[in-house]
């Protein structure tokens, strides 16, 4: 019997037991991991990380009530330290709309419900700032999905939208970074496409974007019509991402080339 037939026997054996499968070594690599030196460097380096710029203004704006009418989310939640950690859990389900949220959404939906204001657009640099503030309080921490049996689906659907080939070039994300993670495409390193960073400061956008602004930037690169910002379909990819990338440490707000 070959080698790998033992192994196979194995944890076959182990799964017709009750028992756990033996374990393997995480081969996981964050896209930190493909980048230069003086890129990781940049990332390191609060002084130099040019995403504190943005951490420093979700800062002010959790301290700024919106309006004369409003309270700011300090009023509520004070300095924010009971909040270290609430970044790795998301998306996470809210009761109000029976569906999963993104952290983003999160920060919209205290806005609207709470401050009695308009949600900020997808991209806005005060949401940008909340959430990369947040996830900063974060950082270090292990990405830890929720086990809510509701969010089941939900993750379901976006491993199918994961792999599901689409765009004029018939390609899936699953293509690209699981088959092809570690191979060149136009003399750029593919990366695994762990979402550990976000929101992230990417040196080729010149300032801070969300994961949903990368993922409709890889739809539109296979030249597909790329899921709306807030979406169900758009969450429910982010939430099957961050069950891919569970375990993994927050390194928010990251940087990448």
């Amino acid at each position: 019997m070959t080698r790998r037939a033992r192994f196979g026997v194995a944890v076959l054996a182990g799964l017709l037991l009750g028992c756990a499968a033996p374990p393997l070594a995480d081969a996981r690599r964050s896209g930190f991991d493909e980048m230069g030196e003086s890129t990781r460097a940049l990332q390191r380096d609060d002084a130099a990380n040019p995403a504190m710029l943005w951490v420093q203004g979700g800062q002010l704006a959790w301290a700024r009530a919106p309006a004369a009418s409003s309270r700011a989310c300090a009023s509520c939640h004070g300095d924010g330290t009971a909040l270290a950690g609430v970044a790795a859990r998301y998306p996470a389900w809210d009761e109000g709309l029976a569906r999963p949220v993104t952290l983003r959404h999160r920060i919209n939906l205290c806005r609207e419900r709470h401050q009695g204001q308009a949600p900020w657009p997808a991209e806005a640099e005060d949401l940008l700032g909340l959430e990369a503030w947040l996830g900063l309080k974060s950082r270090g921490q292990p990405i830890t999905p929720p086990t809510d049996a509701r969010l089941a689906p939900h993750r379901a659907a976006g491993e199918a939208l994961f792999r599901a080939r689409i765009g004029q070039l018939e390609l899936s994300c699953a293509q690209c970074h699981d088959e092809r993670a570690g191979g060149l495409l136009g003399g750029t390193r593919i990366p695994q496409g762990h979402a550990t960073g976000y929101p992230i400061y990417r040196l080729e956008w010149q300032g801070m974007g969300s994961l949903g602004r990368r993922l409709r930037n890889c739809m539109t690169g296979v030249r597909a019509e790329p899921l709306t910002q807030g979406s169900l379909e758009m969450t429910q990819l982010e939430l099957y991402l961050a069950t891919r990338a569970m375990g993994m440490a927050v390194e928010t707000p990251a940087v990448r080339p």
